[in-house]
């Protein structure tokens, strides 16, 4: 379990990108309380937030991981011990299919019906949205400081899309109407990986005798590192050091090959983490050709922020534009890494709020 600072999220109006709200409100309700949450396969955040002089301020946060509690209702109810407070709205962004009111993870075992939920932890309105929508949302709520630029494009305006390496890997749309953004789910990252040269055919074959299907998350996700790592050692026939065997085996896979390669202490681990960011920016590029992604493509997710300096941004930037008779378009597109981990919640929180019924 793990606590982390407050935030206050400025109204609507003030948002860096403008948001459309199911509920079509412009403005925050001048009061409420709302709970917001960010569930992913490796942790699941928890935030109660009061609605006051049209800001949102955050009053308690909580990080729990995922795979401690046998279900959702079990987290909520220890983050909400002793607590008397009514909540008006709750929103959950999750990192799995939301079908209508229910959504399972993909990542892990839980299934969250919202109609049943509201009756077990009494919040008369709860919401369902993916994690990479409640992610598009909050990035209404960042400020310059909140990115990284990898290329500024030509700030077009038009549709805009989000790419998340974390656990697995995310992906969502945001519709640009002429005013404002329409974020949407999708389920991206499990279409097909698409070799580039014969290296990329030799990963694809190695992930196929393991998996049957290799989806774009089987490379550019924390299990992704960890898949191209195990490749590369059988490729290039380099015995794997006894120090890093000792680390796999107390710490996450991926953070004990992306730290490698930052300290370069092996070689194998360094070229592992360059084809994971080759990789990300492949599959950025096509997601902005399918979304045409003219007003920007951002970078979400735990992992990127973290490995800034194995970030060779000439490097992704012509692996982004290498995309044939289209290049002249992607060279058009703002590319953003997103630096603020709040994001997910940001959104999730607004979307709670615009969902109170006063």
């Amino acid at each position: 379990m793990e606590k982390f600072k407050s935030i206050s999220l400025p109204d609507i109006p003030d948002a860096n990108l403008p948001m459309a709200y199911p509920s079509k409100k412009k403005h925050l309700p001048h009061s409420g309380m709302v709970l917001a949450a960010d569930v992913g396969g490796t942790k699941t955040d928890l935030a109660l937030f009061k609605i006051e002089n049209k800001r949102l301020i955050s009053i308690k946060k909580q990080r729990y991981a995922t795979t401690d509690h046998t279900s959702f209702v079990e987290s909520i109810r220890k983050f909400r011990i002793g607590e008397t407070e009514t909540i008006d709205a709750a929103c959950l962004g999750v990192a799995g299919v939301v079908d209508g009111d229910k959504v399972r993870g993909v990542n892990f075992a839980w299934e969250i019906d919202a109609k049943k939920l509201q009756s077990d932890v009494n919040i008369k309105h709860i919401h369902l949205i993916n994690d990479l929508q409640a992610n598009a949302y909050g990035l209404s709520a960042l400020e310059e400081k909140d990115f990284e630029i990898i290329t500024e494009g030509k700030r077009n305006k038009g549709n805009a899309s989000i790419i998340s390496p974390g656990t697995g890997l995310g992906e969502a749309g945001m519709y640009w109407d002429g005013s404002h953004y329409h974020p949407y789910a999708s389920e991206g990252g499990h279409c097909s990986f698409g070799p580039r040269d014969q290296i990329d055919v030799d990963l694809w074959k190695f992930l196929n005798a393991k998996f049957g299907h290799v989806s774009w998350e089987r490379v550019v996700s924390g299990q992704g590192i960890y898949n191209i790592y195990q490749f590369l050692r059988i490729y290039k026939g380099e015995k794997e050091p006894e120090w890093l065997t000792k680390q796999f085996i107390k710490e996450d896979p991926a953070v004990v090959i992306s730290t490698a390669a930052q300290q370069k202490s092996d070689p194998v681990s360094v070229q592992t983490m360059q084809l994971f960011v080759k990789y990300l920016s492949i599959e950025a590029a096509q997601l902005a050709l399918k979304n045409k992604s003219t007003g920007g493509i951002y970078i979400g997710g735990g992992i990127v922020p973290k490995i800034l300096d194995l970030f060779d941004k000439k490097e992704f930037y012509n692996t982004f534009i290498e995309v044939g008779r289209m290049e002249t378009l992607l060279k058009t597109i703002p590319v953003k890494i997103v630096l603020n981990d709040k994001t997910p919640m940001m959104g999730a929180a607004y979307y709670a709020a615009m969902g109170i019924e006063n």
